[in-house]
């Protein structure tokens, strides 16, 4: 199975060393907001943590986060873009790799299963949209949409070219993603698979329910 490459920028931990020297560049500190961020949301979840929670555990004021975010929300927001950020390299890497449909399909569950399995994707998934403005909760809905239209695309093209059995491509999709969304609720970092394992088992399942006989 093609597996396109994952690319996350690591932060050391802990990420208030980011702060540590004013040296630092501005985009490193971002990276170590959203990294704390994102680990408070899970701990805490999005609605009972606060700014004050971020910058202390960054060991910096709270004043400081402004120079970075504007409120608790943009960095919920980052975190989405950088979770999404993740899929949409892997699907448009994905989408240039040469195989079936279904060879894309099954490289995309890949892909997304591992998603899940980051800080960063769980928490956006287990966010509830109500806690979002309209002009966020529009956006966060879009980048929904293209990620949709793309695993539906290599559905389709799987139907096609005869390696997916014929279906409804919006059903098989919807299918699909609620499989991969829920993962983010159950899945512990210290549990007994491994993102890898999980990835490849879902990958495995998901595609056999498409695959022609």
């Amino acid at each position: 199975m093609f597996q396109p490459i994952l690319k996350e920028t690591v932060v050391e931990k802990p990420h208030g060393q980011a702060f540590a020297s004013r040296r630092r560049d501005p985009v490193t500190k971002r990276e170590a907001v959203l990294k704390t961020a994102a680990e408070l949301f899970l701990e805490k979840s999005y609605g009972r943590t606060s700014l004050n929670d971020v910058a202390k555990r960054l060991n910096i004021t709270k004043p400081a986060l402004y120079h970075y975010f504007h409120n608790k929300e943009d960095i919920l927001l980052g975190c989405y873009g950088w979770g999404t950020k993740l899929i949409e390299e892997s699907v448009s890497e994905i989408a240039e790799h040469d195989g079936t449909g279904l060879e894309k399909v099954e490289a995309f569950i890949y892909s997304y299963a591992n998603v899940m399995t980051v800080n960063f994707g769980r928490c956006v998934m287990r966010m509830d949209e109500g806690d979002l403005s309209p002009g966020a909760r529009t956006k966060v809905r879009a980048s929904k949409r293209k990620i949709d239209r793309r695993l539906r695309s290599f559905i389709q093209e799987g139907i096609e070219d005869h390696s997916i059995a014929a279906c409804d491509a919006k059903i098989a999709a919807f299918a699909i993603a609620g499989a991969l969304n829920w993962i983010c609720m159950w899945y512990e970092p210290e549990g007994a698979l491994s993102a890898e394992e999980i990835s490849s088992q879902f990958a495995r399942t998901l595609t056999r329910g498409l695959a022609t006989s």
